[in-house]
């Protein structure tokens, strides 16, 4: 019996669920994070070079498209690829190593090759099957920040666009319209987003006075105007954003408190019926938030005694169900893989009318 067709459950001690209806099964867990080595020499080099070291091994971002989950892992010492893959699903029951996607040769940066991912970080899938990276860059190297789109039918690499900065980069979200697609980047400590049109192949810097963007979110297709959700680095704030302007080219938005979280959101994801998910700096807890209701967070789901500064990182798919990778600094296992059916798709698909009520209830009851 595979580890996907059986049902794990959250044992009492490591995890309690705040939320009914969301039912976690665990999928895979990891002691320790190995990738699939060309070789076993190659393995022992890299561990004798340092440039695998697996306890420093960590993921901060995560994608998931089809039978595959996305990941961009935490660039430190030892982290020989920053993007990777995992099934869904294994016909095995040993726990799957890390690939590196879409190469191992994509990630050979140690001569300065400013065309290799460095440093991967915010991930997403739009509607067509196309997956979005961003890449901070090397300023050591001269190597600038870039936005990479794959196409997953073939992986091959569709359109590497070059910023006019390096660094700082944090996370995206994708806003697909009949005019085109266009993507919204939040950057570290700074008070502006970044704006990319895939048509134009063009970005620009869109200032947000006083605000200074850390976590980012898009409300879903149907509900217009469609909104921009931005949580502020340093504290709790949550502000909103009409994209209307940023399609049409402003280089300033002036963000609309929304409420305050209990804490500093490094990562938010919206569902495809309004419900925005946030996790937090140094807490054990997600929350989340019905955006077509006045502003009031929930608890989602709470791990007991979980110690970790970035300790989850999540993502819905386009079946309905919420994916979730959980870290833990000082329990073993040390990563845990999850995932719930929660009856909404990520926010780049459209709502499905046959499933708008009985979904809907699932999230939120």
């Amino acid at each position: 019996m595979t580890p996907f067709f059986t049902a794990i459950f959250l044992l009492a001690g490591l995890s309690s669920l705040a939320t009914a209806g969301a039912n976690f099964t665990q999928i895979f867990e990891w002691k320790e994070l190995d990738f699939e080595w060309p070789s076993e020499e190659s393995r022992a080099q890299a561990l004798e070079d340092g440039n695998y070291i697996p306890e420093n091994i960590e993921p901060r971002y995560m994608a998931v498209y089809g039978t595959r989950i996305f990941l961009s892992l935490h660039k430190s010492q030892g982290t020989p690829a920053t993007l990777v893959s995992v099934p869904t699903s294994s016909a095995s029951s040993a726990t799957p190593k890390l690939t590196p996607f879409p190469s191992w040769d994509m990630h050979l940066n140690e001569s300065g090759n400013c065309d290799k991912i460095d440093r991967a970080v915010g991930l997403q899938v739009d509607s067509v099957g196309r997956l979005w990276v961003l890449d901070w860059g090397n300023s050591y190297f001269n190597c600038s920040s870039n936005l990479w789109i794959f196409n997953l039918n073939n992986n091959e690499t569709e359109l590497v666009h070059r910023f006019s900065f390096d660094g700082k980069l944090h996370d995206l979200v994708l806003d697909e319209t009949s005019n085109g697609t266009f993507a919204y980047v939040a950057r570290w400590s700074d008070s502006h987003i970044v704006v990319f049109s895939l048509e134009r192949n063009q970005s620009w810097i869109v200032d947000t006075p006083d605000v200074e963007v850390l976590s980012i979110a898009l409300s879903p297709k149907d509900q217009e105007p469609r909104q921009l959700y931005l949580g502020e680095l340093f504290n709790n704030e949550l502000y909103s954003i009409s994209v209307a302007a940023l399609r049409n080219g402003t280089r300033t938005a002036e963000p609309e408190l929304i409420g305050n979280w209990t804490g500093t959101p490094y990562r938010m994801v919206m569902d495809n019926h309004g419900t925005l998910y946030a996790a937090f700096m140094d807490q054990n807890f997600i929350s989340s938030w019905n955006t077509s209701q006045p502003f009031k967070e929930q608890r989602f789901h709470e791990v007991s005694g979980l110690k970790s500064s970035w300790p989850f990182t999540f993502a819905l798919d386009q079946n309905g169900s919420f994916w979730k990778a959980v870290v833990d600094d000082q329990r073993t296992p040390r990563l845990r893989l999850l995932t719930a059916p929660v009856g909404a798709k990520s926010y780049i698909y459209e709502d499905s009318p046959e499933c708008a009520i009985p979904c809907q209830k699932d999230v939120t009851a």
